[in-house]
């Protein structure tokens, strides 16, 4: 398989870019998204040019790092990360648009590399538990329903990649902030910080300069964990509780 990529090429987060278009040759279609990206990188530096910058990790769709818009969309074309996506996945022939997460939060660095660590100070403002249990105590002593077992799974397992925000037009990150705030709300030793955790949150997003959510649900359709927008009315719903409190 052969294709055309249009790919963000930036020097450094203070030059300008520009896309452009490079070949990929003799590619298989069991190839991942990123191995094909390492092929092309063997060719450009094997022609002596700068090889494309992309951000990646584990590579078994579990960290997130991967984070490419593919022709306009988060991760590509089917639901998943990046490196779970195949190249069977595009026709031979086929021009295929590269670029990285577009919001003002997420500055480039490099090529399709952003910088997201404004997610690690929203986790940092109060995504934590601080309830101190000493040593380890049996599961059983803390009786937890099932129901409420899962929902908290459900929203634990965001990991945080960023495609709802890239998915938004408004750069919202309500949808990443939702599940961070609930699957700790959800528990009885996320309880003591709850009202808290909300509002840290959901100021620091604010700050750091995410947009706001209009209820169009573009983050659900991407996210790779498949976390439901519904979330994100829980979370108003703690904002607007623990903002009104007394002493807060």
């Amino acid at each position: 398989m052969n294709f055309t990529l249009h790919v963000w090429r930036q020097k450094d987060r203070n030059s300008p870019g520009k896309m452009e278009a490079i070949p990929a040759k003799n590619i298989l279609p069991d190839m991942s998204f990123l191995e094909m990206l390492d092929i092309v990188n063997d060719d450009l530096m094997a022609q002596g040019k700068a090889p494309i910058s992309f951000d990646h990790d584990c590579r078994e769709g579990i960290c997130g790092s991967c984070s490419l818009v593919i022709n306009g969309r988060p991760h590509g074309p089917t639901r998943g990360t990046t490196c779970q996506t195949y190249m069977r996945h595009f026709k031979d022939g086929e021009a295929i648009y590269i670029e990285p997460w577009r919001a003002k939060a997420f500055p480039v660095i490099c090529d399709l590399v952003t910088d997201r660590s404004a997610f690690d100070r929203i986790i940092q403002s109060g995504g934590y538990v601080s309830v101190n249990t000493g040593g380890a105590v049996d599961g059983n002593t803390l009786p937890i329903g099932k129901d409420t077992a899962e929902l908290a799974m459900d929203t634990s397992a965001c990991i945080g990649c960023g495609a709802c925000v890239a998915a938004c037009k408004n750069a919202s990150a309500m949808l990443f902030v939702a599940a961070k705030v609930s699957h700790l709300g959800l528990l009885p030793q996320g309880q003591p910080e709850r009202s808290s955790r909300a509002l840290a949150m959901v100021n620091t997003m604010d700050k750091e300069g995410f947009g706001n959510c209009t209820n169009q649900y573009e983050c659900e359709a991407v996210c790779p964990k498949e976390i439901s927008a519904d979330w994100i009315s829980r979370l108003n719903r703690d904002y607007i509780a623990a903002a009104g409190s007394p002493g807060e």
